[in-house]
């Protein structure tokens, strides 16, 4: 399986490390989310490098409460231990991929001074 399973003891460590973290919130009972699983699990095998995991909100309700997850499927994608998109709703598989790219090409120099801006705004 090219999906590792988060919880509230290891989200945390998975997302703040380096590289690319994709996080699908999903639960058993969504129709969505069944229908973007294996599109998920097809991007995944494509792209072993990343890391591609999934929370189900029905055994980690704490977790998706504290990360504010309103709606499901809901995808988190994290790089260098920052929230780079966040957006609830299934992905048909060019979109994800398109996603990917994009995330792939962000200038980490420029996000980072970006929130630092923002930060440096609101502390004024």
């Amino acid at each position: 399986m090219s999906t590792t399973t988060l919880t509230m003891s290891d989200f945390e460590q998975t997302v703040t490390g380096e590289g690319i973290a994709l996080v699908d919130f999903w639960a058993a009972w969504c129709g969505p989310c069944k229908a973007f699983a294996p599109v998920f699990e097809e991007v995944a095998g494509d792209n072993p490098d990343l890391t591609f995991a999934k929370v189900d909100t029905e055994a980690e309700q704490e977790l998706s409460g504290a990360l504010g997850i309103m709606s499901i499927p809901t995808l988190m994608i994290f790089r260098d231990g920052i929230r780079v998109f966040s957006q609830p709703g299934a992905l048909p598989k060019a979109a994800l991929e398109d996603l990917v790219r994009q995330v792939r090409e962000l200038d980490m120099t420029e996000v980072r001074a970006s929130i630092a801006a923002e930060a440096a705004m609101q502390d004024d």
